[in-house]
C-alpha cells in the first residue's frame, strides 16, 4: 500500500479500504478535515469506477465465452429451445406458453424427437420455478439435449441474468441454441462516426470498442488550380469551384445516408469526427448542405497528412483524448504503455504463465493483461501414489502428450480433479490477488502487434522482480521477441 501525506491526514492512494480511509479522518485537525473528506470521496469514486469498469468487462468476456461455445452446439431434431425475456416480462406468461408447447410437441411422431423436446421444455419450466419474477436486467435460458463430440447426447441448462437489459423477446426450438440477442448485448453503446476528406476522395467509418470499420470510400478526380486559360481563364475557375462544390454535396447526402438512422431520423452515432489534409473538411462543416442534425454531433475537426484509411487511424490517434472511453483507445494505451516498460528494460513487467503466477501470488502485479482467446486450460492434478496434488497449465498441443498426465520420477498416473479454462480462472480469482485484470483483442494496430510478436511456443523469462507492475498472461514468449519486435515498430 501506498500512503500519501495530504494536511494532518494520511490517505489511501493503493488498493486500500474505505474503512481505512474513514478512520485516518481521525488524525486530522477540525480545519482540515472536510477537505479530507472531499479527497477521500474522490478517490472512493475514482476506485469505485474503475471496478466497476473491469468488472464489466469481465462480464462481456464471459458472454463472449457462452455465445462461442452455444453457436458450436448441435442436437438432433428441434431438442434445443432457446428462451429470452426482457425486463417487465411475466414468469406466468412464459409458463404458460411452456405449457401450451408440451401440449403440442406430445403429437410429434418420431418418438426419440418428441422425448427430447418434452424433456427440454420441462427442464425449462423447472428452471422457472427458481424465479418470482424476471430479473431487472431480464432473463436468458438455453436447455435442451446436444451431441458431443464423440457422439454422444448431454442434457445441458443454462440461465443467466445478463450484464446490461436485454430488450428481445425469444422462444425458438431448433437444432441449435439462436444468440443473435446476446451478440446485440455486446455492441458498444457508443459509437464515432469519421468523414475523412480530402482532394482525392472520402472515406466513411465507425469505431465502437475495439472494432473500426470502414462503411464506404469513393475517388474523385478534381481539377487544380492553374493559370492558363487566357479569357477562359474565369470559365475554369468557375467549372472547379462546381466540381468541388458537387463534391461536397455528394459527401453531405452520403453522410446522411449513412450517419442517420431512416428509422428514427436521429443520428445513429454518438459523436462525429472531421479529418482531412485540405479544406474539404471545415467546408463540409459550414456548409448548409450538410445535415443539421449531424452538424450538432460534430466533436472534432482534425488535420491529417494523408487520406483513406492511413487517415482514418490517424484521424483516431488525433482523436484519442475526445474518444478517451472507447475500449479501442483503452486497448492502445494499454498495450503501449507496456511495450513502454519492455523498451526502458524497467524491470517492472513479467511474461509467461508460470513468472505470472508467481507474481501474482508475491501480490506484485498491479495490472494483468491477457489475450481474450488465449487457449490455456488450468489442471488440477493427483498423483495416484502419493496424493500430491500438482497444478498445470496446458495448451492444446501439450494436452495431447501423455507425459503431461505422468509423474516424471516415479511414472505414477496423474489424475484428472479439475479442469478450467485458464482465462475463466483469472476472471474468478484475479480479485484475490489484488490486480486489475484487462482483456485484449487483436483488432487494434498495437493489439495484433502483442498478439503476432508474442505468440512464440519457447520460453525464456525475464527473472522476477519484487516491484513488478505489469504481468502479461498471453501465452509464452521469448525477451528477444520483444526486443526485435519493438526494434521493428
Amino acid at each position: 500500500m501506498v500512503i500519501s501525506r495530504t494536511s494532518d491526514a494520511y490517505l489511501p492512494t493503493g488498493s486500500d479500504s474505505a474503512a481505512h480511509a474513514v478512520e485516518s479522518l481521525q488524525r486530522c485537525n477540525p480545519r482540515s478535515r472536510f477537505r479530507c473528506i472531499t479527497v477521500i470521496h474522490k478517490y472512493l469514486t475514482v476506485t469505485m469506477s474503475d471496478a466497476h469498469e473491469t468488472d464489466r468487462n469481465i462480464e462481456i468476456w464471459k458472454v463472449k465465452k457462452l455465445i462461442k461455445a452455444l453457436e458450436a452446439a448441435r442436437g438432433n431434431g428441434t431438442s434445443m429451445i432457446s428462451l429470452i425475456m426482457p425486463p417487465r416480462d411475466q414468469i406466468s406468461r412464459v409458463t404458460k406458453m411452456l405449457g401450451d408447447e408440451f401440449g403440442t410437441a406430445s403429437n410429434i411422431k418420431s418418438r426419440v424427437n418428441r422425448q427430447s423436446v418434452l424433456g427440454a421444455i420441462t427442464s425449462a419450466q423447472q428452471r422457472l420455478k427458481l424465479y418470482n419474477k424476471v430479473p431487472p436486467n431480464g432473463l436468458v435460458l438455453y436447455t435442451g439435449t446436444i451431441v458431443t463430440e464423440d457422439g454422444k447426447e448431454k442434457k445441458v441448462t443454462i440461465d443467466f441474468e445478463p450484464f446490461k437489459p436485454i430488450n428481445a423477446s425469444l422462444y425458438l426450438c431448433d437444432n441449435k441454441f439462436h444468440t443473435e440477442a446476446l451478440n446485440e448485448l455486446l455492441e458498444s453503446d457508443d459509437k464515432f462516426g469519421f468523414i475523412v476528406m480530402d482532394g482525392n476522395g472520402t472515406l466513411f467509418g465507425t469505431l465502437s470498442g475495439n472494432t473500426r470499420e470502414v462503411l464506404h470510400k469513393f475517388t474523385v478526380d478534381l481539377p487544380k488550380k492553374h493559370g492558363r486559360g487566357g479569357q477562359s481563364a474565369l470559365r475554369f475557375a468557375r467549372l472547379r469551384m462546381e466540381k468541388r462544390h458537387n463534391y461536397v454535396r455528394k459527401t453531405a447526402e452520403l453522410a446522411t445516408q449513412f450517419f442517420i438512422n431512416p428509422a428514427t431520423s436521429q443520428p445513429n452515432v454518438a459523436g462525429l469526427i472531421l479529418a482531412g489534409s485540405a479544406d474539404f473538411k471545415t467546408e463540409l462543416s459550414q456548409s448548409d448542405m450538410f445535415d443539421p442534425r449531424l452538424q450538432a454531433k460534430i466533436l472534432n475537426v482534425v488535420d491529417v497528412s494523408y487520406g483513406g484509411e492511413n487517415g482514418f487511424n490517424q484521424a483516431i490517434e488525433l482523436s484519442s483524448e475526445i474518444l478517451s472511453n472507447v475500449k479501442f483507445i483503452q486497448e492502445k494505451r494499454l498495450i503501449g504503455k507496456y511495450f513502454e516498460e519492455i523498451s526502458q528494460d524497467t524491470g517492472k513487467y513479467v511474461f509467461g504463465v508460470d513468472d505470472t503466477l508467481k507474481a501474482l501470488e508475491m501480490g506484485a502485479v498491479e495490472t494483468l493483461i491477457v489475450w481474450e482467446s488465449l487457449d490455456i486450460n488450468r489442471y488440477v492434478l493427483k498423483n495416484s501414489v502419493t496424493g500430491e496434488i500438482i497444478v498445470k497449465h496446458l495448451n492444446k498441443d501439450q494436452e495431447l502428450d501423455q507425459s503431461n498426465f505422468r509423474d516424471q520420477a516415479s511414472s505414477a498416473e496423474l489424475e484428472v480433479q479439475e479442469k478450467m479454462s485458464l482465462l475463466e480462472w483469472f476472471a474468478n480469482e484475479y480479485k484475490k490477488f489484488g490486480c486489475s485484470l484487462e482483456f485484449v483483442t487483436n483488432k487494434s494496430q498495437e493489439g495484433s502487434q502483442f498478439c503476432r510478436g508474442f505468440g512464440v511456443p519457447h520460453p525464456q523469462y525475464l527473472n522476477l522482480r519484487r516491484d513488478s507492475k505489469w504481468a502479461l498472461g498471453a501465452g509464452w514468449w521469448r525477451r528477444a521477441c520483444c526486443k526485435n519486435l519493438l526494434e521493428r515498430h
